[in-house]
């Protein structure tokens, strides 16, 4: 629902505000005060190509903010799959430049100009001069009276999901059986070549984790090896010539031993000596290199990691995706040489997903050629209170390709005289007369989508008396599910409002502006019966505004 529009520098309007509400929303004004300048307005702020003869004269740039409270489930879909975090609420931001350049935010995030529509398609629907009436593209229509069938029968809503979910199983089933035969058409020619790797890899007998595995005992073996060379390199320092560091120590303890003089001045060094001497001993036992290292071993070891490594690159995999390479090369090998069995198996699939399909869609088609005459008949009956007595319309159902909705096209038809061929919606009506048509059509389709806000312009063209009283009875029906936004120029019309805006237009020696403002009490009054009888209100015509008001 639209809750705020905030208008700065567009065309007449300086800076704007306006604060709509749930329900009937009306806004009157005296030709030319502007109200083709709101709709503009809003019309870019959902996603309208941007035109810079909106920018309002001496201004550099423009702006246009509509804020939403409330959101459909189909929107919140769209808005997350772009990244947009939305609570139930959405601020929709736009800004033209002098220059042409138009930027967009949706909850302060920059968004293209198609997302843009895509979410003002789903927020608000215009009926009027603009061409973004969601009826008039034929696309909808099987949506439309989808919705309108859950409204009568909820099992209809059980059919739909049968439908859905038996054109999935049969989309796949045909799907595979394409896989099949494309497979089988190559069969002759791969059959040597998948014999050949399947062989390779399982000759080779890759595991899980075995890559792993190889690199880290590989780094091991290559590390113990090195440290083996350190180890020798050390202990030749310690053995210089052949002849152990610690043997030359103990040697040289003994000849200080033979000293004659009692006691001997040189023991404590002689102590030394034997001390240092064992400890070079101990130590050069320690430094001994691991002899049990086998070359060969690591020769085998970077063998087998290079030849898995090169055969993962062959099959553009991972070494641990090789095991499940094979296992699919099993398959395929397995499905060539039983291809007659396997392709019979996999027809009869085919034919019996189709057959439940076309089970269910057929039900389904049936249950929609039964609806669209109650939808008919909904429709007609509000036609002659319109001014549209001499139209006609139906519910045409013709069979299309199969898809997760069923086999049929659905095409609202209409036709405004006798004698006239049907023809589709959106090219059998226009003006005046097509507002009031897809009026019509919004109050009986009405599914209580609270969220989405509906906006009527020239709705009113060319009727008054109990056409208008009608049309505006059918605006407050329609606006008790979905927020409604009417611009009219009918007193009887604006008598239904629950909300009622007057639009004026005020000049001065330097300047011009469209204003709204709330209207209320006897200023309301006053408004109706200036719609009455024109700039100069009689005492007649506030006796008859005070008639239409219903609220």
């Amino acid at each position: 629902m639209l809750t705020n529009l905030y208008i700065s520098n567009i065309v007449l309007i300086e800076k704007l505000n306006i604060e709509f509400s749930a329900g009937l929303n009306i806004l009157t004004g005296e030709t030319g005060a502007g109200k083709s300048i709101l709709l503009d307005a809003l019309a870019l702020a959902l996603g309208a190509r941007s035109d810079t003869s909106l920018i309002r004269h001496g201004c550099s740039q423009a702006t246009i903010t509509a804020e939403f409270d409330t959101i459909g489930d189909n929107l919140h879909a769209i808005l997350n799959d772009n990244g947009i975090d939305a609570d139930g609420q959405i601020i929709i931001r736009r800004t033209l430049a002098e220059d042409g350049k138009s930027r967009a935010w949706i909850n302060d995030v920059p968004v293209s100009i198609k997302l843009l529509k895509q979410v003002g398609d789903e927020l608000v629907e215009i009926h009027g001069q603009f061409a973004n009436h969601a009826l008039l593209n034929p696309q909808t229509h099987r949506n439309a009276l989808d919705q309108f069938a859950l409204s009568y029968d909820k099992k209809y809503s059980e059919l739909l999901n049968k439908v859905k979910n038996a054109y999935t199983e049969y989309h796949l089933s045909e799907k595979h059986l394409k896989d099949l035969q494309e497979l089988l058409k190559k069969s002759e020619s791969e059959r040597d070549f998948l014999q050949h790797n399947i062989s390779e890899l399982q000759k080779l007998n890759v595991k899980i984790g075995e890559e792993e595995y190889l690199t880290n005992r590989r780094t091991i073996l290559m590390n113990a090896e090195k440290d083996s060379a350190i180890l020798k390199e050390a202990i030749n320092v310690l053995t210089e010539n052949g002849e152990n560091l610690d043997a030359k120590l103990f040697s040289a303890a003994h000849i200080l031993q033979r000293i004659k003089t009692e006691p001997n001045p040189y023991q404590e060094q002689i102590d030394t000596l034997y001390d240092i001497g064992q400890s070079i001993s101990d130590i050069t036992d320690k430094l001994k290199p691991n002899d049990d290292i086998d070359i060969e071993d690591l020769d085998a070891l970077e063998e087998r990691l290079f030849t898995i490594r090169a055969m993962a690159r062959k099959h553009r995999v991972t070494a641990d995706e090789l095991p499940k390479k094979l296992e699919d090369m099993l398959y395929q090998l397995n499905t060539i040489d039983n291809s007659d069995a396997e392709l019979k198996k996999t027809k009869a699939d085919v034919e019996e997903k189709e057959k439940i399909f076309q089970e269910y869609s057929n039900q389904l088609s049936i249950a929609r050629k039964q609806i669209s005459d109650e939808l008919r008949n909904k429709i007609l009956s509000e036609l002659p209170d319109l001014k549209l007595g001499q139209a006609d319309f139906l519910v045409e159902i013709t069979e299309t390709l199969p898809s997760g909705t069923g086999k049929d096209n659905v095409l609202f038809m209409i036709k405004t005289n006798p004698g006239m061929p049907f023809a589709p919606l959106n090219k059998a009506a226009s003006g005046g007369e097509l507002a009031r048509l897809m009026l019509a059509l919004r109050v009986v389709l009405s599914n209580k989508q609270s969220w989405h806000t509906f906006i009527f312009d020239e709705v009113d063209t060319g009727i008054s008396g109990s056409t208008a009283s009608a049309v505006g009875l059918r605006l407050n029906n329609l606006s008790k599910n979905s927020q409604t936004i009417v611009i009219t120029h009918s007193a009887q019309v604006a008598g239904f409002a629950d909300k009622h805006f007057k639009i004026e237009k005020i000049s001065d020696a330097e300047r011009t502006v469209t204003t709204v403002s709330e209207i209320l009490g006897q200023d309301r009054l006053n408004e109706i019966a200036r719609i009455i009888s024109g700039a100069e209100i009689t005492q007649e015509a506030i006796a008859t505004a005070k008639t239409l008001i219903k609220s």
